[in-house]
């Protein structure tokens, strides 16, 4: 997803960089082109040569600047979009905050005039300290972006917070930084995902196979392009935090206390058509029940179909098996549910729940637009284009 894209990593003196070298793996993994500076303090941690190894790119230090080439702390920055430092010190915040630029990282820095992401990393102290955290929200206020730290157990052995973000945090809001749409900017988004859980008793319940995945690919997908997202799912997200719900009615309260003028709703979670007439405490003796169970169902409310539409757009998803009926029950959906648009899934050997892939049609009154066979995240990414146009 960051084919074309040029990230510069800068790393300073910290224990942390050890992880620099896992963010790098994912840029480069997503297409992204990497090339690293670092400070003479975090060349005591990690050698030029490994991060060159891992970012197929000669690293930027002093030994290494030339002025032969753009190999130094002006021409560097022209060739990047966007700048991400991590791990940054302490000592490096506050000397940025005042405008301090005495090695060839901070040179590199205020040079720099696009956009530059910070990740902290240091002692708990060190990071609450007033001067530290009066400049952190200055290089904020200067519209720097920066990677919160974790609480964790430390490197010193104290628990606090001071612990690096998480690459995959990290790679996530750089991602976002350059693929960022803005047309999103400002909107709000909500997606649903994963199968509703009925209950039955306390251990028995009524649920589907709907694995979650495409609810979070569309999600991340929206988050990328610059959305304000909110998924609300019964499944676990891998990258959007998501609001965890079970139940129909559950999932009706979320999405209605979500929604508001203007927003956008993807309700790609699969609602149970039917939920037990009767909920039962405790757990069912099976001795009792006798050789057959006959279980109560009533016809489930079509949250869909009863929801205020105005001002709202609604895409939704429908799953089919049947090929020859498929289309025709797709513009029904729409229709009925007064819906602008519907995602027609076409479950089959190839194409059945929880797979990596997906294939969909997306439909509006005025076209049929075939997604062909792709990764989830690559469907998501074409819905998310197609959505803007509604």
């Amino acid at each position: 997803m960051l084919k074309n894209k040029n990230i510069l990593v800068g790393v300073t003196g910290s224990i942390a960089i050890y992880k620099t070298l896992e963010i790098i793996r994912l840029y480069v993994k997503a297409g992204a082109s990497v090339r690293v500076i670092m400070s003479e303090e975090a060349k005591r941690f990690i050698t030029p040569l490994t991060f060159e190894a891992i970012s197929q790119n000669e690293v930027l230090h002093v030994d290494s600047e030339s002025w032969a080439n753009d190999l130094n702390h002006i021409h560097i920055g022209k060739w990047a979009d966007v700048f991400v430092i991590a791990p940054i010190t302490a000592n490096t915040i506050n000397k940025l905050s005042y405008g301090i630029a005495d090695n060839l990282l901070t040179q590199t820095i205020l040079a720099f005039n696009k956009q530059i992401i910070i990740a902290p990393s240091a002692n708990t102290n060190m990071i609450l300290n007033p001067i530290t955290k009066q400049s952190l929200e200055k290089l904020e206020s200067l519209g720097y972006i920066m990677c919160e730290p974790q609480d964790k157990l430390l490197a010193c052995n104290d628990v606090g917070n001071g612990a690096l973000a998480e690459p995959g945090k990290i790679f996530d809001i750089t991602a976002r930084e350059l693929l960022k749409d803005e047309f999103w900017s400002g909107k709000k988004v909500i997606v649903t995902g994963g199968g509703s859980i009925e209950k039955i008793d306390d251990v028995r319940c009524l649920t589907n196979f709907s694995s979650g995945k495409q609810a979070d690919a569309l999600a991340y997908a929206y988050f990328l392009a610059g959305a304000d997202v909110t998924l609300i799912s019964s499944k676990k997200s891998l990258h959007v935090e998501a609001l965890h719900v079970k139940s129909s009615c559950e999932f009706k309260k979320a999405i209605e206390s979500s929604t508001c003028k203007g927003s956008y709703l993807v309700m790609c979670a699969a609602i149970s058509d039917f939920i037990p007439l009767h909920v039962e405490s405790g757990k069912l003796k099976k001795d009792k029940l006798g050789e057959n169970w006959n279980l109560e169902l009533v016809k489930n409310e079509d949250i869909l179909l009863g929801l205020e539409k105005k001002d709202i757009k609604t895409i939704g998803f429908k799953a089919e098996m049947d090929r020859k009926t498929a289309l025709s029950s797709a513009k029904n959906m729409l229709e009925i549910k007064s819906l602008d648009a519907v995602c027609l899934n076409i479950l089959d050997n190839k194409n059945s729940f929880g797979n990596s892939e997906n294939e969909v049609t997306f439909i509006t009154k005025q076209s049929e637009i075939k997604l062909s066979m792709a990764s989830k995240i690559e469907i998501a990414q074409q819905i998310v284009e197609l959505s803007k146009k509604l």
